[in-house]
């Protein structure tokens, strides 16, 4: 994805520094370390629906949710508010689930070539919900038709899968899924219509 261009306009700089996200954040850079619990009790959850929708277990969004807390707080000392506090929390862990798909796609391209199929039965593991994780696609299309959905949004390229989940499921506006994934507002409309026009045609039996 190509990188936003337009530098930030005084208005936007100061709509950031008022977000009070922003503000307990620069409480965090500043040393405090209770503002970076209340940052983590507020959004820890959150995030880990969203990563669900990525990585189909919750352990495994739990591990990446407390890498993404974990590298916040270790750039405190850096932090500059350059977009709301959400917006930069959701790029640092959409990052690391999409980081975390292209390792599996990798393995499993490679154990594809590597390790003869037997008997014509797939020997990958299931990435069917565990049971017990939060699924907003469930909340969306009821339980019946999530599990279909799911099995499309995860044919879907991963950069139209991150902003269709971003946008349409966690209820980001255009510009923040542009400044989560570091792309422009064009570009989000472009990966949002193309995912949902996949999703009408490959569900249009059901829907």
């Amino acid at each position: 994805m190509m990188p936003i261009s337009n530098p930030p306009q005084a208005t936007d700089i100061a709509s950031w520094k008022a977000d009070p996200d922003v503000q307990l954040m620069e409480r965090v850079r500043d040393g405090e370390i209770e503002a970076f619990e209340t940052l983590f009790r507020k959004y820890g959850g959150l995030l880990v629906n969203h990563a669900y929708q990525f990585v189909r277990t919750r352990e495994r969004a739990e591990e990446i949710v407390q890498t993404a807390f974990l590298r916040l707080y270790r750039a405190r000392h850096r932090y500059e508010p350059r977009a709301r506090f959400l917006t930069y929390l959701y790029r640092i862990t959409a990052n690391l689930c999409l980081n975390e798909l292209r390792r599996r796609e990798y393995s499993t391209t490679i154990e594809s070539i590597e390790t003869p199929q037997q008997d014509g039965r797939d020997s990958a593991p299931s990435r069917r919900p565990d049971g017990h994780s939060p699924d907003p696609v469930e909340h969306l299309v009821g339980v019946e038709m999530a599990a279909q959905v799911q099995e499309v949004l995860d044919r879907l390229p991963l950069n139209q899968r991150a902003a269709f989940l971003l946008g349409r499921v966690d209820g980001l506006s255009y510009r923040d899924v542009a400044e989560s994934l570091q792309t422009s507002v064009s570009a989000v409309k472009s990966l949002i219509f193309r995912a949902t026009s996949t999703l009408r045609d490959e569900l249009r039996d059901v829907l």
